[in-house]
């Protein structure tokens, strides 16, 4: 019989775990060319009412009307996210 002892360095482990999750979810998030206004509820957890409320009407947000519907550029619309969460 053959024994076999594996030693795992735990921080490392951890460390690969979170860099293997932060190129996911880039990847994920590189899809998305832009949001739309469910895309947008979706990724902020809140209601139309409450994203109108807070950040909708800030000169700084991204968003665009095609038609009758509002369009958002992914990449920008999340970092004004979370500058706009950082400064609230």
């Amino acid at each position: 019989m053959i024994d076999i002892t594996v030693n795992v360095d735990r921080t490392e482990l951890l460390k690969l775990c979170r860099q293997h999750i932060a190129e996911r979810i880039k990847e994920f998030d590189a899809e998305f060319v832009f949001w739309d206004s469910a895309e947008l509820r979706r990724r902020t957890c809140m209601s139309w009412n409450t994203i109108q409320d807070t950040f909708f009407f800030d000169p700084r947000f991204p968003k665009r009307k095609v038609g009758g519907k509002w369009y958002y550029p992914a990449r920008e619309t999340r970092a004004f996210l979370e500058q706009w969460l950082a400064e609230y």
